[in-house]
């Protein structure tokens, strides 16, 4: 896996703008992607993010980069437990059951798990009208189905987080420098 794959798929995570970003990539060796995970997590572990394997499917990995902090306080939210609960994640667990539960649902099925949207930090709403499969008002970084102001707002300081971090990380830039530590 590349840094430039993170910073490209990653940036507003890496900024502290969103909770979780996920992005695929090819690996040829089980032991080099985990030598990558344990690198990239000993370098940005101090800036309160993690670096996650999800799944494993042919030759290709999905990776999560989150900051654990926020996900915690989201997760205890009641209108994210709620939605969870009901698709047996135990909420009221340590985080990582939850996310033990969501490898568990990408298992099961070849698509992916409506709820992990919560996971990326989409807004409750949202998440529920994907899960109703009920009319979008917009599609941008997710399908907003409540608050299009916020979202439309949210849309475009991703953009330009995007833009920014690789305009600098081509520039010379380090993976560890654009990664910030933010308020737990």
């Amino acid at each position: 896996m590349s840094e430039e794959q993170l910073v490209r798929h990653c940036s507003p995570t890496l900024a502290g703008l969103k909770t979780g970003s996920l992005f695929g990539c090819r690996f040829d060796s089980p032991e080099a992607l985990r030598c990558d995970v344990c690198a990239l997590n000993r370098m940005l572990s101090d800036k309160g993010l993690r670096v996650l394997p999800l799944q494993y499917r042919s030759g290709r990995a999905l990776i999560y980069v989150f900051r654990p902090e926020r996900l915690r306080r989201e997760l205890g939210d009641e209108a994210h437990s709620r939605l969870l609960e009901r698709m047996g994640y135990p909420c009221a667990a340590p985080m990582g059951k939850c996310l033990s539960r969501l490898m568990e649902r990408l298992r099961e099925t070849e698509e992916f798990p409506h709820e992990i949207g919560l996971f990326l930090g989409y807004p409750p709403e949202d998440v529920q009208g994907f899960i109703e499969k009920r009319a979008c008002k917009i599609t941008g970084y997710w399908k907003v189905y409540g608050d299009t102001g916020r979202a439309l707002q949210t849309f475009a300081s991703y953009r330009r987080c995007t833009d920014i971090y690789l305009k600098k990380w081509k520039s010379g830039a380090s993976l560890r420098r654009l990664a910030v530590r933010t308020a737990s």
